[in-house]
Parts: C-alpha cells; sequence; structure tokens
C-alpha cells in the first residue's frame, strides 16, 4: 500500500480556515446600516402619511347629508336655487326662503366641517326667526359641503367667491339690504369676502366664533385638542399637503389683511370665553379696529365655539334683532 502524501502548506490565493468569519464580521456594521436607513426610510415615510391624511381631512371633511329642508322642518317655503361664485366660478347650490315682498336678506355662511344645516347651531330656528322679522333668507353650501357640486376646501379662498355669489344673486332678487351672518370659519370666509366690498357690497355682518386659518389659530386649535404637534415642521407639511390637495396656499390668503382691517360696514362680533377653537382675542383684536358707530363686540361667559345660541338663546337673540336694527338692515 502506497503511504499517503504529507500535508502540503497553502501558498497563494488559498483561503484559510478563519476567513469567513472574518468576512461574516465585516459584513455585519454595512447590515446594520442598511437596517438603520430602512427604519428611518419607513418612519419618514410614516410621517410624511400621517400629515399628507391630516391634509387630505382638512380639504375633503366629512359632511352629513342634508336630513330635511326648511318646509319640513319649519313649515317655510323655499325655492330650491344654484348661482355662480363671484365672477363665474365654481357653482353652489342652496335655498331662497322668500319673507313676502322684503327687500332685506340675511346670508347664512355655515361653518367648516358642516353644511348649511349646521350642526352646532340650530340653523332652522334662526331662519324661522329671520323669516318673521321680516328677512328672507339665503341658505347654501360651501362646495366641501355640496352633494351636487364638490371641491375641496380652501381655508376660504374659493369659498369667498362663492359667499360673494350668494350676496350678488340676493341683489338680483331685490335685496336693497343684505346682511352675511357667518359661523365659525363661515364667519372668516365673510371677513375674506368683505375686504371686496366694492364689488358685492354687504351692508352688515354678524360672525359668530370666528376662525381664520392662521398658523396661531391653527397652533391654538390642535393644542385645545391634544394634538401637540410641533409648529416645525408639521404645520409647514401639512401646509404643502394641503397645497397639493386643494390648489390653493394658505400663506396667500388675506388673512393678515382681514385682521387689520376698518370695514365701513357695521359688525357684531360674539365670541365665547371657553371657545377652544378660535381664541377670544380674535374677535377682540378685529372688534377693536372698527370704527363704524354700530359696531359691537360680545364675549359671552362660558360659552363654547359656535355654541353661543344654544347657550344664551334669549340674550342672543335680543342682542343680535338689537344690532341689526341699530344698524338699520
Amino acid at each position: 500500500m502506497n503511504p499517503l502524501p504529507a500535508p502540503v502548506a497553502a501558498h497563494g490565493n488559498v483561503s484559510l480556515q478563519g476567513e469567513p468569519a472574518k468576512l461574516a464580521g465585516a459584513r455585519l456594521p454595512r447590515r446594520l446600516l442598511l437596517l438603520g436607513m430602512s427604519l428611518l426610510s419607513l418612519a419618514a415615510l410614516c410621517i410624511m402619511s400621517i400629515h399628507a391624511w391630516i391634509a387630505w381631512k382638512l380639504a375633503y371633511p366629512g359632511i352629513a347629508r342634508l336630513s330635511v329642508n326648511p318646509l319640513e322642518a319649519k313649515n317655510l317655503a323655499y325655492e330650491e336655487i344654484v348661482f355662480p361664485g363671484f365672477g363665474g366660478t365654481a357653482m353652489s347650490d342652496g335655498w331662497w326662503i322668500p319673507s313676502g315682498d322684503s327687500a332685506k336678506t340675511v346670508v347664512l355662511s355655515h361653518g367648516y366641517g358642516a353644511n348649511r344645516e349646521e350642526l352646532w347651531v340650530p340653523m332652522y330656528d334662526l331662519a324661522e326667526i329671520l323669516h318673521r322679522a321680516g328677512y328672507n333668507v339665503l341658505m347654501f353650501d360651501y362646495g366641501y359641503a355640496s352633494e351636487k357640486f364638490r371641491h375641496p376646501a380652501t381655508g376660504g379662498h374659493r369659498e369667498a367667491l362663492q359667499l360673494l355669489g350668494a350676496v350678488d344673486y340676493a341683489r338680483q332678487r331685490g335685496s336693497e339690504r343684505i346682511v352675511v351672518w357667518g359661523f365659525s370659519m363661515g364667519a372668516g370666509t365673510a371677513l375674506q369676502a368683505a375686504l371686496r366690498h366694492h364689488e358685492a357690497p354687504i351692508d352688515a355682518m354678524i360672525l359668530d366664533s370666528i376662525f381664520l386659518p392662521s398658523k396661531e389659530t391653527l397652533t391654538y386649535a390642535l393644542e385645545n385638542r391634544g394634538i401637540d404637534l410641533p409648529a416645525k415642521p408639521s404645520l409647514s407639511l401639512v401646509e404643502r399637503f394641503f397645497t397639493l390637495i386643494s390648489g390653493t396656499r394658505l400663506a396667500d390668503l388675506p388673512v393678515e389683511r382681514a385682521l387689520q382691517t376698518d370695514y365701513r360696514f357695521p359688525i357684531f362680533l360674539i365670541h365665547g370665553t371657553k371657545d377652544a377653537k378660535s381664541p377670544p382675542m380674535l374677535a377682540e383684536h378685529i372688534a377693536s379696529l372698527q370704527t363704524h358707530p354700530a359696531s359691537r363686540l360680545w364675549i359671552a361667559e362660558n360659552a363654547l365655539h359656535e355654541m353661543i345660541f344654544r347657550m344664551h338663546k334669549e340674550e342672543y337673540l335680543a342682542r343680535t334683532l338689537s344690532f341689526l336694527a341699530e344698524a338699520g338692515v
């Protein structure tokens, strides 16, 4: 039997027994780096998705369908109406509730997250009271609340044109005196629309729980809802996504102009001390700039956002109807 050959020493590129362990050890930091980058990317995607979802919900809030109508709710005769926004922009639909041959009309400007029926303000009760007081009433839906002419919310940009379209419609129906009565975002929209007062004259405004989409007001609303998002970058991210979805930059809204204007017609500002969505100081600031002798301010004690009518009904009606009489509308 031939003996086995003696072992030969390894030379050249032949791998040694411990080399695979060394290579595996070298790959481990790279794998950890890739894993860390993947987790960071996933976290960034989640953050972006959350802010995009918030922006989408702001542009397309969930709105309940109309439940009844003025005839069913209060036995008020009405007409189904359709009219263009000011300058021939997007169409709007609503109800015209005539009061005989009256030449006075109140246009009701509903709040964000609701339609012309509102959720917190008993709008049909208000329409009935105004009708009995000799006012025609125009109720309509902003685009984000419309079942027929749906479009995203724009923070007051397109909505102001819709409101001016409603004012113009009332003029065409023979109205000589027009009051805009707005709630929350509908009140803020009214103030933005009033900057174009010379194009569609308004004779007086009642602004209940006014909300304007400034960064300060948005931060205040988020904080009071327990959403502790940092202003940077959260609000900036939401604003960017909102622009992509709605086609409107919040920074382009005339909010600062609206906050610094002395309007030519009387304005009655109503706000609650316990408003968690819009600070009372907002109404106080706007009121402080008004020089029309009939303009006034009422800060209702312990009242919540848009709940002043329900919480102080008798005083609310006494003050508002007194204002309309003093303002000559």
